[in-house]
């Protein structure tokens, strides 16, 4: 089992490590991206997204020279060993891609790690706004160095909710009814951008189908603030798996789950 001073220590360097690869990112915006796209025309890979997830690869194995590391680009057209043991670090280098080759806003760096299963560090880099989110288990959750408080405890009624546009459109595991009985529709496309919405409060709920590098990051800062991070049909979470995720309060959860079950 690793201990506290060891996380301690990961911890401070992964937040070092988080700041000099928006520095990168910044720096590899203002020059001429080259773009790819991976299963679908909309499913786009960028020179940024290679070279971030070259250093945060890099760097981990410096602090962490026994991890695993499960990272988007690398893995993405690979078989993900759904093993968890050990230390096993998940890495998007750039989450909402398409919203940073269209737009150059609204995406999100993300880092988790998971110590034997069990969800430990997650580092969420608002690029944009300059805001780290993190939260280390047991030890509260943070954007940068002010401590988050949980959110309201609001139900789907009163809530604004993130849902995936595709799934809404094809109208999967209900998401029409969901959006129905919520108090608002928003759509973000970004896991990392709309996981943070619900850490603040500004959304009582997100659902999309996640990959593993979606969810990792925000599963430990939500549940540092007591919000649930489930199936949408209220099972146990697998994030070394894709999965349709709902991140959210208490009430919220139970308000879909009568609609999805």
């Amino acid at each position: 089992m690793i201990n506290s001073e060891t996380l301690e220590r990961f911890d401070q360097k992964v937040q070092e490590l988080l700041w000099n690869v928006r520095e990168q990112t910044i720096e590899l915006m203002n020059t001429p991206l080259k773009v790819d796209t991976k299963s679908s025309a909309n499913d786009l890979v960028t020179n940024v997204d290679r070279q971030n997830e070259q250093l945060i690869r890099k760097r981990l194995l410096e602090i962490d020279p026994s991890a695993r590391i499960v990272g988007e680009e690398e893995s993405f057209n690979q078989k993900i060993n759904p093993d968890l043991n050990g230390n096993v670090w998940i890495i998007d280098p750039i989450d909402g891609t398409l919203n940073f080759v269209k737009q150059r806003d609204h995406f999100a760096i993300m880092v988790a790690l998971y110590c034997d299963g069990e969800p430990t560090l997650g580092y969420i880099m608002d690029v944009m706004n300059k805001r780290l989110y993190h939260a280390w288990r047991g030890h509260g959750a943070y954007v940068n160095e002010q401590q988050l408080k949980a959110p309201a405890n609001s139900s789907l009624a009163d809530s604004l909710i993130a849902i995936n546009g595709w799934q809404l459109i094809k109208n999967q595991c209900h998401q029409q009814e969901i959006a129905q009985r919520a108090a608002g529709l928003r759509m973000y496309g970004s896991a990392g951008i709309e996981t943070i919405h619900v850490l603040n409060g500004q959304l009582g709920g997100y659902t999309s189908r996640l990959k593993p590098w979606d969810i990792a990051t925000g599963r430990v800062i939500a549940e540092e603030l007591s919000l649930l991070v489930k199936t949408i049909d209220d099972q146990p979470l697998n994030v070394l798996s894709s999965n349709t995720v709902l991140v959210a309060t208490k009430k919220v959860c139970q308000d879909i789950w009568q609609i999805t079950k």
